[in-house]
């Protein structure tokens, strides 16, 4: 639910768990009132039949167990739902190749090329994947909201690699709730322009809005913005300033990898954000100013690796995005200049 949507009087009381989760606890006036017509109730923006939809799909749990429509609900209740942003105009379907790793009944794995935002956004309103997807296929999950068909969690735009898609809502819920249990393990690779220290860490700085740059985030205590963030590190190689890590993330803020390696001082390279470069040559690498050939010219990060229950058949599903040509030309030319 988006921050300006209203309660009608007199409401339940209302407790925001994230993002789109919100709990609500029964009061004594609403004693054997049904789920759904509570629901609408409290939420009036919503239609019953988008309420029922949503019960249907699992995303409303009554003290922690699932649900049906006609429950008659008792005080004390504590009612969790997963709103969805208000339904509006969709994506634009365009015919972009998609890079599918993996595809089932009730979702997809596909692999993230660089340069494609997720969903539309402001100067960004066509070529997303988003687009791709609602030309490629006819059924998406809609719990995420019109303008994100399908889409459970993303990339930012220069970063590569497995993107896992609902087409069900059933789907979508359950992957959103494995997501907010932080029982998916995700496997990032990087180059970072420096190495760090250890050959091992675990980074756990929160992270928030920015102080002063709106398209930033950054390492931020006590602020209403800050949210606990925590990255798992590995050193995999060191080539004379330049590290190949491994990474796995335990929380998923906005830009975290981005952020907490830039805090440790080995910022990920060709990070414009959080680097303060956008490209390197060859020249830079060898010494030799001469050679021009653009070795990279994007953030050298990439989501190689995602494991996960899979909501229906509950058997542990891996998949994997190969390492894309742009940063295995850049690991190549590394070794070739930078080995020890």
């Amino acid at each position: 639910m988006s921050a300006d949507d209203e309660l009608i009087e007199p409401a339940p009381e209302l407790v925001v768990l994230n993002e789109q989760t919100q709990e609500l606890v029964v009061g004594e006036a609403d004693t054997g009132t049904r789920l759904d017509a509570f629901l609408a109730k409290t939420f009036p923006k919503y239609s019953r039949m988008q309420l029922r939809r949503i019960i249907g799909a699992g995303g409303v749990r009554v003290n922690d167990q699932g649900t049906k429509v006609a429950h008659k609900l008792q005080p004390g209740n504590r009612v969790s739902i997963f709103l969805p942003p208000m339904p509006s105009a969709g994506p634009n379907p365009e015919n972009i190749p998609l890079d599918i790793l993996y595809e089932d009944e009730v979702m997809l794995a596909i692999n993230k090329p660089p340069a494609m935002v997720v969903h539309p956004s402001r100067g960004h309103w066509s070529g997303t994947l988003t687009s791709a997807l609602a030309f490629h296929f006819d059924q998406l999950s809609t719990a995420g909201g019109a303008h994100r068909p399908g889409i459970v969690h993303r990339l930012d735009r220069d970063t590569s690699g497995v993107m896992v898609v609902a087409k069900t809502d059933t789907c979508h819920y359950a992957l959103a709730e494995q997501f907010a249990a932080r029982t998916t393990e995700k496997e990032y690779l990087a180059i970072t322009a420096g190495v760090p220290d250890r050959d091992r860490d675990m980074i756990e700085q929160p992270i928030g809005i920015h102080p002063y740059q709106r398209e930033k985030m950054a390492i931020r205590s006590n602020h209403e913005t800050s949210r606990e963030a925590t990255t798992f590190y590995e050193v995999q190689e060191r080539l004379r300033g330049f590290g190949i890590l491994k990474l796995l993330p335990k929380t998923g803020r906005t830009h975290q990898i981005r952020v907490h390696l830039s805090h440790i001082g080995s910022p990920v390279l060709c990070d414009r954000l959080y680097g303060g470069r956008a490209e390197i040559r060859r020249g830079e690498l060898s010494g030799d100013l001469r050679e021009q050939d653009l070795v990279l010219n994007r953030q050298a990060l990439h989501a190689r690796r995602i494991r996960f229950l899979h909501p229906e058949t509950k058997e542990m599903l891996e998949i994997e995005a190969p390492i894309p040509a742009d940063i295995q030309h850049a690991i190549d030319t590394l070794r070739e200049l930078r080995q020890r």
